[in-house]
């Protein structure tokens, strides 16, 4: 999912200079995290909620790979259960637009709805009718202003945040054999996503890695200002020897830097899928790992945690799915462990 326009909901406003060292994900609210894996419908229920001819609508923030193996796992699942998807949409990261899709949708009745709210406040005002109504909200990552669990929502199903940004640490300092001098290219926003994944990249740096050092560090809000950051980071320290990106867009614009610089050993990691990015990776290039989180398989517990609340079972708040390091050496298994379709031919 693309972090740059996930700025747009800020859920819970955590500033990343403020954030504990933290050893596991926590929910926007400091909800424990719960393993998608715990979140199964028993198949003894199967019969009873074919009977009871529910429905479901996938309203989502944006189209992308990510957005479609979500909305795959979901409805996979929801088929088992003879649950038929009714709606499906995109809103562009227009928070009006997602409003009438709400509002669209809700003419066909729903019995659940699987959404990312784009803004808190908007979206507050947005899903209050489908709550309403009876609907059942299981939200991606995101949480509307004052929404309390569970009178308002299902669950919270998001990435395994403290994983990814670890995986990510983990992986640099793999190829760096675990010293030297590390960059940090942190998302320079609010927001608890981000925030997690790269506060977790440095607190293992910091904590697991005594032989490496942060020497720089720089946000970013602007991916189009990335490789500008890296050229003033390359000035100011030209024998760096790694670099954290805090997603993949804006390591494009690091790699790009790199190359103009002639530099083919400062190594980089990033979060989020890109072909680009793991192109550079399979041809030995700078970029030595990306981290994701396994798409299909969040969209698989939304429509489980969902399915559960029709069923009146309790679900907790906060659900996350594994985290995946992709590499030269697999990166083909984890595009599938991830998104459930192929790497690009470009990969293979």
């Amino acid at each position: 999912m693309n972090p740059m326009l996930k700025t747009l909901v800020s859920g819970a406003a955590i500033v990343l200079a403020s954030l504990p060292a933290l050893a596991q994900t926590v929910g926007p609210q400091g909800e424990t995290a719960t393993p998608t894996s715990a979140i199964v419908v028993p198949e003894a229920s199967a019969d009873a909620v074919r009977a009871g001819g529910y429905t479901a609508a996938l309203l989502w923030h944006d189209q992308s790979d990510f957005v479609n193996a979500v909305s795959a796992g979901a409805t996979a699942e929801f088929a088992r259960f003879g649950i038929e998807v009714v709606a499906t949409t995109s809103a562009a990261f227009d928070a009006a637009q997602q409003r009438s899709d709400i509002e669209t949708a809700l003419a066909k009745s729903p019995s659940i709805i699987l959404s990312l709210p784009l803004d808190p406040v908007t979206s507050a005002a947005a899903f209050a009718e489908a709550r309403d109504m009876g609907v059942k909200l299981v939200f991606l990552s995101n949480l509307p202003a004052g929404y309390t669990h569970p009178d308002d929502y299902a669950a919270i199903v998001t990435d395994d945040l403290f994983q990814m940004g670890k995986q990510a640490a983990d992986a640099l300092a793999a190829s760096m054999g675990g010293e030297g001098t590390v960059g940090w290219i942190y998302h320079d926003a609010e927001y608890y996503v981000t925030n997690q994944r790269d506060n977790a990249f440095r607190t293992t740096i910091e904590n697991d890695y005594p032989n490496m050092t942060i020497v720089a560090e720089q946000g970013i809000s602007d991916p189009a200002r990335a490789e500008e950051i890296a050229n003033a980071m390359l000035l100011r320290n030209p024998d760096i020897g790694g670099i954290y990106v805090t997603w993949a867009g804006p390591a494009e614009g690091v790699l790009a830097a790199l190359r103009a610089n002639d530099n083919t050993t400062t190594k980089i990691v990033t979060l989020d899928l890109s072909e680009p990015i793991a192109l550079d990776m399979v041809n030995g290039g700078n970029v030595v790992a990306i981290v994701a989180d396994e798409a299909y398989e969040l969209g698989r517990a939304m429509a489980a945690a969902a399915i559960l609340d029709l069923l009146d079972q309790d679900i907790p708040p906060f659900i996350v799915a594994p985290a995946v390091t992709a590499t030269a050496e697999n990166v083909s298994e984890a595009w599938m462990r991830s998104l459930n379709i192929e790497a690009p031919a470009s990969l293979r």
